[in-house]
């Protein structure tokens, strides 16, 4: 069953009637005309003979209903008038979306010692709940999906023998798994992928004994230091407390003359031992194009594809520190890291600075990465709920022991992620950019809205320009709204160190290439298909050519192809270039494909998919992150 969706007809911050001045009229049309070409046109392409009840079903299925028109906010007096309003917002994410388990489209699997061909027997004998009897797996085994296996092509061998869904390009007669040995030998000893989770590592993570549990020995040193700190400010506030009612009958004496250099406590072991900023490593950010760590459609298959447009700087998607401390192997999949990525990093969310502290000094010693960022730019309510994320900005005595617990223990720059502040009339950052100079953050990322304004507003890259002086010498990145190289023109001219780019990177991942060469490039619709093709290929590699990993590519890929379906190409706009807050009215492409890739309907995004992984399992569902993608 498939949840058919359809695109607003106005979104936030954008005025009514702009379609009449992006498009050329020719190109515009209704919505059941464009639902009524791609339809027929697909039909004809299947070359599927349906009769009238399956037309009359497929259209129930495809049909688009508009979305209630946005009701307008109301003050106290007029809500009080107008009795309680409908809470439900098209906004923010659809919390109640079908989860899927990894079971769900591959129920009994082949059984690992079949699949390895090792003539072992099961350890588990009787009470194996998989396949023992290959034939008995093929017969219910879905039907390959191509000829030829990307895995098996590129390194020589593929890991999922029978199971692949490519299986036939790589399996004898005798259904035994070939391979190349010349591609084996090119790929021996070499590694393209790091930052795994080993099981020994797991394990000791989950141990909670001191003997047998994972030693944080920089952190411990570091949190007592910072307990000694709390312990010696609460007795010093005692103290000052005592004396200043001891004094209040007293005459005033003269002030003292106050020493010429402010003096912060004693020297502590801390001062002596930690590294210094000098000979930590060094990352030039200067001048680069960073693509924003992005949660659910910032994977490492995405970041491949961003990489070969041009980006220079890849983040994976923000980890929760707790989830990392307990060993999650999901969670540590985030941090995972391609050969490809010569500048990578890593984003953690945490609110507690003995957490944080740990998690960096797990990820310095037992990872690969060139910086640490803190994510405290999150406008989740269950993080900031909690004092993560945005919340962090507000709760500065706790940001900076993360913050200075953190730098004690890295051995690579530590990099801070911020909103302009909280509330949407209220900018903080310039309070607290000074304050993070001085607590050692080797760079500053501000996204030009609050949390309250989520993405409702343009960016304010006024703000940010005032922002990255009171940051100088500290390289400060600016993010908000970049979709052309104009607008990263545009916003070089404020005075960043390097521009961040978060949803004109999933909306065009071309866009670093286009800056790049000052250029707006009018890219055809088979060329984007090879993209989604590359990105299909090393999703393949990435989370398995099996059943169960083209499943789970077929899902990222969808949800990347809810924001790359509001693209508008350059040759068809009257005006250049298109905005990030404008969102596409329906139009006629040049071709079929380009239509295709146009429409917001998620049966349509499915089947792109299906041109490059095959048909979709009869029980498949799907359901796009974001509210603003999705209009039941």
């Amino acid at each position: 069953m498939l949840h058919c969706l359809t695109p607003p007809t106005e979104l936030h911050g954008q005025q009514k009637g702009f379609e009449c001045t992006l498009l050329p009229a020719q190109f515009l049309t209704t919505k059941e005309k464009f639902h009524g070409f791609v339809d027929s046109e697909w039909q004809s392409l299947k070359g599927e003979n349906t009769n009238k009840n399956d037309k009359v079903e497929e259209t129930k299925e495809a049909s688009v209903e508009e979305p209630q028109a946005k009701k307008l906010k109301l003050e106290a007096e007029e809500k009080d008038k107008a009795g309680k309003q409908d809470g439900k917002r098209l906004r923010g994410q659809n919390k109640s979306r079908p989860h899927v388990k990894p079971t769900t489209y591959d129920e009994k699997r082949l059984c690992l010692f079949s699949l390895l061909q090792e003539n072992r027997e099961c350890t588990f004998g009787d009470k194996c709940h998989f396949h023992h009897d290959i034939a008995e797996y093929l017969a219910t085994k879905p039907a390959d999906i191509g000829e030829s296996c990307y895995l098996y092509d590129t390194f020589g061998k593929c890991a999922f023998g029978v199971t692949c869904r490519y299986a036939k390009a790589h399996t004898t007669p005798d259904l035994k798994t070939m391979e190349n040995a010349e591609l084996i030998k090119t790929y021996e000893g070499r590694s393209t992928v790091k930052n795994s989770l080993s099981k020994d590592l797991q394990n000791s993570l989950r141990k909670r004994s001191q003997t047998n549990g994972y030693k944080f020995l920089l952190s411990a040193q570091r949190l007592i230091c910072i307990h000694r700190y709390v312990m010696c400010r609460e007795f010093l506030g005692g103290l000052k407390h005592f004396f200043t009612c001891l004094l209040c009958d007293q005459p005033q004496a003269s002030p003292e003359k106050q020493p010429p250099v402010k003096t912060v406590g004693p020297l502590t072991d801390e001062d002596v031992i930690k590294l210094r900023p000098c000979e930590k490593k060094q990352v030039d950010f200067q001048d680069k194009l960073y693509l924003a760590p992005l949660t659910t459609c910032g994977n490492l298959p995405f970041r491949r594809v961003c990489k070969r447009f041009g980006a220079d700087i890849t983040c994976g998607e923000m980890a929760m520190c707790t989830n990392l401390l307990q060993g999650q192997q999901s969670e540590w999949a985030l941090l995972k890291r391609h050969e490809s990525e010569d500048v990578f990093g890593v984003q953690v969310e945490g609110c507690f600075p003995d957490t944080m502290t740990r998690v960096a000094e797990l990820i310095n010693n037992n990872t690969d990465v060139d910086f640490v960022d803190i994510n405290s730019g999150c406008p989740i309510d269950l993080v900031y709920q909690k004092g993560g994320g945005c919340g962090l900005m507000t709760r500065t005595r706790k940001f900076e022991q993360i913050i200075k617990g953190m730098n004690y223990v890295l051995d690579v720059p530590l990099t801070v992620k911020i909103r302009t502040g909280v509330q949407e009339k209220s900018n903080i950052a310039h309070k607290l950019i000074p304050e993070m100079k001085n607590w050692g953050v080797s760079m500053i990322t501000l996204h030009g809205r609050s949390r309250e304004q989520r993405y409702t507003k343009l960016a304010d890259w006024d703000y940010i320009s005032t922002c990255s002086k009171l940051a100088s010498p500290v390289p400060l990145f600016g993010n908000g709204d970049i979709l052309s190289y104009e607008d990263a023109m545009k916003a070089r001219e404020t005075g960043v160190s390097g521009i961040m780019i978060a949803r004109g990177a999933l909306i065009k991942p071309w866009i670093f290439t286009e800056i790049k060469e000052s250029r707006h490039w009018d890219i055809s619709s088979s060329e984007r298909l090879d993209v989604l093709r590359d990105f299909s290929n090393f999703g393949l590699e990435h989370w398995g050519s099996d059943t169960r990993g083209v499943e789970k590519t077929r899902t990222f890929m969808l949800e990347w192809l809810s924001f790359m379906c509001r693209y508008i190409p350059v040759g068809l706009l009257e005006r250049v270039p298109q905005k990030i807050n404008e969102r596409p009215p329906y139009y006629m492409g040049r071709n079929y494909l380009e239509s295709l890739m146009a429409s917001q309907n998620v049966g349509d995004w499915v089947r792109i998919s299906e041109m490059l992984l095959g048909p979709i399992p009869k029980n498949f569902n799907f359901l796009p992150k974001h509210k603003a993608n999705a209009y039941k």
